[in-house]
C-alpha cells in the first residue's frame, strides 16, 4: 500500500485507492491474466483501498472480497446490491473497529442506526447485521442473516456476510477466516482444478518467518558476543561493578512501577504525541511519533523517580555513578569519551551486521522476519534519514530505563540467564497486562475495555516482545561491559530499526 511497507512515500490524498488501483490496472494487462476472471480481497484498511479501485473499474473485477472491512467511508466507495460485482463481507465476531467500519454516525457523532427508543442498533460486532449500510449491500430491510448467500454468482450479483471467530488483526492467523474467504472466492470464481477449503499451507510460511525473526533476535547476542571478542572491542569488556542490589519487597514494589508506568501512561502519551508532533520533514511518521512522545515521556519519569530512589534509599546502600553503571572509569562521575566512541561503534556494528542479514534473507527468500503483527522489515535507503532523526528520542528512554534496570533492580548474585529473563518480564509484563484486559474484555463481551483504543490496543502487541528483548539485550551488555551504554546504544538502534522500517510514511516534503 502507498506509503507503507516498501513502497514510495505518498501522501494518502495522493490515490484514494492507495495504490491499489495501480495494482489492479497492472494485474488486468498482464497477458496470463483473465480480466474477466479478477477478484480482489482486502483486510481492514486494505479492504478499503482494494474496494476503491473495484467501484471505480468494476469493469475488471468478477469478487470482492472484504475481511474485517466496510464499505462506503469516503475512501471506498458506496456498494449497492446492483453494484456490478460479487461481493463478501468476512467480519469476525471479535473485530475491534466494529463501531469505525459499520456503526454509521451523523455530525454529532450520534449513531443513525437507533430503535424506537434512540437506542442505537449496532453495540458489538456481531450487531453489524443490523447496519443500514450492510442492508443497503445485500438490498434487505430486515438484519443480513450470515452464510447465506443473496444473489446469484452466475450474473455477479452474489453477496455473502461471514462471521469468524476471532479478533481484528487476528484474521491473519485464523484458517477459518482464511477459508471463508477461500470459500466464497471457489463460489464466484470456480478453480479449474478446486482444493477443500481445509488445504491451506500458509500456515508453514508463518511458521518458517518466525523462525527467522526468532533467529533475528537471538542474531544479536551472538554478534555481540563475538565482537567482544575481537581486537577492536576487546577492550570494553569490564568486570560488573560492586552493587548490593535491590531485594525482596523492595525489589517487587520497584519492579511493579518500572513495568506499570509505560503501561498506565501509552494511551494518554500517545495522544499527547498527536497533538504535540504532527507529521513533518523532521518527523513524518504519525504513528512512529506518538511511540517516541510516549518513551521519552516514561525516560523523564524513570529518571525523577529513580534520583528520588538514589538519595532516599541508594546512596545509603552503596549507590553512586560507578556502582549503576553510569561512569565508564573510577571515580565519582567520570567518562572516557574515547571508550563511549568506542561502544557507539560496537553497537552500530551489532545492529548493522543484523541489517545487513536481513536484506540478505529478503534477497535470498523474498520474505522477511515477520510472525503475525511483529515484523522486522529491512531498512530502506528513503527511510534512513527518518531513522537518524528517530534514534536520538529512543536512545534517552534506553538510558534512563537501563538506569533503572541495573541501577535500581540489579539482581546482584544472580545468573545472567535468570537476571536476562527477569528484566524481560520487567519490560514486558505491564504491556502484557495491558493488552490482555483489552483483548479478554474483547472476548468476553465482544466491546473493548478501552473503546477508543482499537488501533493501539492491536499496536502494543508489538512491545511486548519488542519490551522483552530489549530488557534482555540491556541485561546482556551490561554484564559484558558493566556499564549501561553498550546496551542503551544497541536498543535504540535496533528498535527504531524496527518501528522506522515497519510505519506508514504521512509526510511528504
Amino acid at each position: 500500500m502507498a506509503g507503507h511497507g516498501y513502497s514510495d512515500p505518498r501522501q494518502f490524498v495522493d490515490d484514494l485507492s492507495r495504490g491499489a488501483t495501480d495494482g489492479l490496472l497492472y494485474l488486468a494487462s498482464l497477458s496470463f491474466v483473465d480480466p474477466s476472471q479478477i477478484a480482489t480481497h482486502g483486510h481492514s484498511m486494505g479492504g478499503w483501498s482494494t474496494l476503491r479501485a473495484a467501484v471505480d473499474h468494476p469493469e475488471l473485477v468478477k469478487t470482492v472480497i472484504l475481511q474485517g472491512s466496510s464499505t462506503e467511508t469516503y475512501l471506498s466507495g458506496e456498494v449497492t446490491a446492483e453494484t456490478p460485482f460479487n461481493f463478501a463481507v468476512n467480519f469476525s465476531r471479535y473485530d475491534e473497529f466494529w463501531d469505525l467500519m459499520w456503526n454509521d454516525k451523523d455530525a454529532q457523532g450520534r449513531p443513525i442506526a437507533t430503535d424506537a427508543s434512540g437506542a442505537s442498533l449496532v453495540n458489538k460486532p456481531s450487531d453489524i447485521v443490523k447496519a443500514p449500510k450492510l442492508k443497503k449491500i445485500f438490498g434487505v430491510t430486515e438484519a443480513v442473516v450470515p452464510f447465506t448467500m443473496y444473489g446469484d454468482p452466475a450474473n455477479e450479483t452474489a453477496r455473502m456476510l461471514y462471521m469468524s471467530d476471532t479478533t481484528h488483526p487476528g484474521d491473519h492467523l485464523s484458517k477459518q477466516a482464511i477459508g471463508y474467504s477461500i470459500d466464497f472466492l471457489s463460489r464466484t470464481i470456480p478453480a479449474p482444478n478446486p482444493l477443500p477449503v481445509s488445504n491451506q499451507i500458509w500456515p508453514y510460511k508463518e511458521l518458517g518467518t518466525l523462525l527467522v525473526l526468532a533467529g533475528m533476535f537471538i542474531f544479536l547476542f551472538a554478534i555481540g558476543a563475538w565482537l567482544l571478542e575481537t581486537s577492536c572491542f576487546a577492550a570494553l569488556k569490564r568486570p560488573v561493578p560492586d552493587h548490593p542490589g535491590t531485594k525482596g519487597l523492595t525489589w517487587w514494589i520497584g519492579a511493579i512501577i518500572a513495568t506499570g508506568i509505560p503501561a498506565a501512561t501509552l494511551f494518554t502519551f500517545k495522544a499527547w504525541g498527536e497533538r504535540w508532533v504532527p507529521p513533518s520533514r523532521l518527523f513524518p511518521q504519525a504513528i512512529t511519533s506518538q511511540i517516541m512522545v510516549w518513551a521519552v515521556l516514561n525516560g523523564l519519569i524513570a529518571l525523577v523517580l529513580f534520583l528520588i530512589w538514589h538519595f532516599t534509599l541508594g546512596r545509603k546502600q552503596g549507590g553512586s555513578a560507578l556502582a549503576y553503571g553510569l561512569s565508564t572509569e573510577s571515580g565519582h562521575f567520570t567518562l572516557s569519551w574515547r571508550y563511549l566512541g568506542r561502544t557507539f561503534l560496537l553497537a552500530v556494528s551489532v545492529v548493522a551486521i543484523a541489517q545487513v542479514m536481513a536484506h540478505f534473507v529478503e534477497w535470498a527468500f523474498l520474505v522477511d522476519a515477520r510472525f503475525w503483527v511483529v515484523a522486522l522489515k529491512p531498512l530502506s535507503a528513503a527511510r534512513f534519514g527518518m531513522y537518524l532523526a528517530y534514534v536520538i528520542p529512543f536512545f534517552v528512554f534506553f538510558l534512563a530505563s537501563s538506569l533503572v534496570m541495573h541501577g535500581q533492580l540489579r539482581l546482584a548474585g544472580k545468573g545472567l540467564a535468570l537476571e536476562m529473563a527477569a528484566n524481560a518480564l520487567v519490560g514486558a509484563l505491564g504491556i502484557t497486562v495491558l493488552v490482555a484486559l483489552q483483548v479478554g474484555h474483547l472476548l468476553i463481551t465482544e466491546t473493548l475495555m478501552f473503546p477508543n483504543e482499537a488501533l493501539w490496543g492491536i499496536i502494543a502487541y508489538q512491545f511486548i516482545p519488542l519490551t522483552a528483548l530489549a530488557g534482555a539485550l540491556s541485561t546482556f551488555f551490561f554484564r559484558k561491559t558493566g556499564n549501561i551504554y553498550a546496551g542503551a546504544m544497541v536498543n535504540a538502534l535496533f528498535v527504531t530499526w524496527y518501528i522506522v522500517a515497519g510505519q506508514a510514511i504521512h509526510f511528504v516534503g
